[in-house]
């Protein structure tokens, strides 16, 4: 059954904080990847988060990116991804787990990812994204035997190798039935020009919105922060992957009605805004 994503889910979704709030109230979320190539992708996906309201967030990445990092997000705690000593204390410690962007798929790369997904257990969530699908796409048992609830956030390329499906036939019950088999507790976001999210349910849900102008890069390491950032406040559901993939293309459209491109970093800029929004719906 098809459905579509509603700003009234996200109303639901979206609550005013409590008076008496404290930063761990909201999510402490690792963000791993960003290698000497890449470090923007790793930035940009930490920037969504914290502008979409996560309480405490770390960055594993490049000592190469530090500088980059700290200039453009001087809220986000760095961690230098070669550090074992650092790295696995603080994976056991997040409620949220990015794994990916701009990470690349060496064999560093590789250990990377089987670290994360080894050490998390049932009360986190891992996010796969971009270059670690890459991997567990040649290493498929590395998501099967991940205890972690799990979120995928491919294209249709990088669903296509994650399971074998190819694009032409990516309908929603090849996507649904390839979905149980990766992982039974699984949820798929497949982005593409109407991005659709799958759980292990018969119910598939479509984002109505998003634009042209938002075919850029960086946009899908965006909408990977702010995934992160909407689930380390409000839980892991299908309901909250929904609003994060609705607030992502809604904002994106705010700035088309004005820009002809939507630049990722000027949507995340606008967040707090949004957000903002859609929570005094709640008050």
């Amino acid at each position: 059954m098809l459905k579509n994503i509603t700003a009234e889910q996200v109303a639901q979704t979206i609550t005013p904080r409590a008076p008496k709030s404290y930063k761990c109230n909201y999510g402490r979320v690792l963000l791993v990847g960003g290698n000497e190539q890449f470090g923007g992708a790793i930035i940009m996906a930490a920037e969504a988060c914290l502008n979409t309201g996560a309480g405490l967030i770390t960055v594993a990445t490049n000592s190469i990116n530090n500088a980059a990092l700290h200039t453009r997000i001087p809220e986000a705690m760095f961690i230098d991804y070669h550090a074992q000593e650092l790295l696995v204390p603080a994976i056991k410690a997040a409620d949220i787990v990015v794994i990916g962007p701009g990470l690349g798929t060496t064999p560093f790369a590789l250990e990377l990812v089987k670290t994360c997904l080894k050490l998390l257990v049932e009360q986190q969530t891992c996010i796969i994204d971009a270059s670690a699908l890459t991997i567990s796409a040649e290493n498929p048992a590395l998501i099967n035997d991940c205890k972690a609830q799990i979120i995928l956030t491919p294209h249709q390329m990088e669903w296509q190798r994650l399971s074998g499906v190819k694009i032409a036939a990516q309908t929603d019950l090849q996507n649904s039935t390839q979905l149980a088999k990766l992982s039974d507790h699984a949820t798929l976001v497949l982005k593409s020009e109407r991005t659709k999210v799958y759980d292990q349910s018969p119910t598939v849900w479509q984002n109505p919105l998003g634009n042209p102008g938002m075919a850029t890069g960086g946009m899908g390491d965006t909408l990977t922060g702010i995934i992160a950032g909407i689930v380390a406040q409000f839980g892991t559901t299908t309901n909250t992957v929904n609003a994060a993939v609705y607030l992502h293309s809604f904002t994106g459209d705010q700035i088309a009605q004005q820009d002809y491109v939507v630049l990722p970093a000027k949507l995340s800029h606008l967040l707090p805004q949004v957000i903002q929004q859609f929570s005094k719906q709640n008050a």
